[in-house]
């Protein structure tokens, strides 16, 4: 069984992400640079990142990225909406060949301010079916020629993507990462996804949630390789559990005092409000699921942490682990330090 161990890049107009103490330069090529370059240093193999509107533009930054280093994997964060499939398909492909089969890319399709850049999503239903023809298009241009494809949202006709993405081992194409909570989202995920991203549920929503993803590929027919299981959480790392737990204390009481981290679409999608209505469930759930910081303004992966000492957060990921799931997207703040603290200190105990 590969396993995937990823961080994530804040590329932000605004500084201080997730309680970041990094202000200067923080989204500058330099500041970044050195944030790839270090995650390569300190054992892991790429980076998530974000995508919004309002934010520098992703995919430009993960190629800017690319071109610094060897090893980094960006995990691009697209949205349908800001693409076409064949414009998309075609620049990725063209990344990955620079690169070297570096490119993996996680499919958005949550709100956004759809007005600012002209997008009319519609309802969900809509918003996934889209996002399902895209997904699909996408995969036949990295992997056939002369396409044609007419669907009701996108169409392509005799279409051919070049350079071709170069078949590496298994690897035919760079994953598509996706995640999403509701039935709409959880029918995409089952028959065109690659990678099922979760983010910080207990044990039991997580099994539950894999269980009823395959039984959906074999109801639904999937065509592809059998669905991988990814986690996107915040993952407080101290020296010992008490020194975590009281800094995952102090820094929940900071956020009490009005210092939340929410964005504009915080408690929008299904999957962010299962993550709030945790809080209902206890405090801290199996071992060390921390629930209070999504009680007091944070949002997505910071909604809830795993809090405590390298071996504590290792035993707990080992867990999710032993359910399927493969990928892990970890972070927590201040992000450069701690893509060194938990590169040496985490990882070494995943990997072992």
């Amino acid at each position: 069984m590969n396993l995937q161990f990823l961080w994530y890049i804040p590329n932000q107009v605004e500084p201080g992400h997730r309680g970041d103490d990094t202000v200067e330069n923080h989204n500058s090529l330099e500041t970044l640079t050195e944030h790839a370059r270090t995650l390569e240093a300190h054992g892991w193999g790429g980076a998530l990142i974000g995508t919004g509107w309002g934010r520098p533009d992703t995919f430009t930054a993960a190629t800017a990225l690319a071109a610094r280093t060897s090893t980094f994997q960006p995990l691009i964060a697209i949205r349908p909406g800001y693409w076409h499939p064949a414009n998309f398909a075609s620049a990725a492909a063209t990344l990955d060949h620079l690169s070297g089969g570096r490119v993996l890319v996680n499919i958005v399709s949550g709100k956004d301010n759809l007005a600012a850049y002209g997008d009319s999503e519609g309802d969900q239903a809509d918003r996934y079916a889209r996002t399902k023809e895209f997904m699909r298009i996408v995969r036949k241009l990295w992997t056939e020629e002369d396409v044609t494809y007419k669907g009701e949202h996108f169409s392509v006709t005799g279409s051919t993507v070049t350079p071709r993405i170069v078949v590496r081992g298994e690897r035919t194409h760079p994953r598509l990462y996706f995640g999403g909570a509701s039935e709409a989202a959880e029918r995409v995920a089952a028959t065109e996804a690659d990678v099922q991203l979760f983010w910080g549920e207990p044990l039991d929503g997580v099994r539950a949630r894999i269980e009823r993803l395959r039984s959906l590929g074999e109801e639904l027919g999937r065509e592809h390789p059998p669905l991988e299981f990814g986690l996107r959480i915040t993952t407080l790392v101290r020296d010992t559990t008490e020194q975590a737990w009281a800094d995952a204390e102090a820094k929940v009481a900071e956020m009490a005092k009005g210092n939340g981290w929410r964005g504009p679409n915080w408690s929008a999608a299904v999957g962010q409000r299962r993550l709030l209505d945790l809080a209902a469930r206890g405090e801290v759930l199996d071992d060390n699921l921390y629930t209070a910081p999504g009680r007091y303004g944070a949002g997505g992966a910071g909604t809830t942490w795993l809090v405590g000492s390298a071996e504590d957060v290792a035993r707990s990921l080992r867990k999710y682990q032993a359910l399927g799931v493969t990928h892990f997207v970890l972070s927590d703040t201040p992000y450069l330090p701690e893509i060194k603290r938990q590169g040496d200190r985490l990882l070494p105990l995943l990997r072992g």
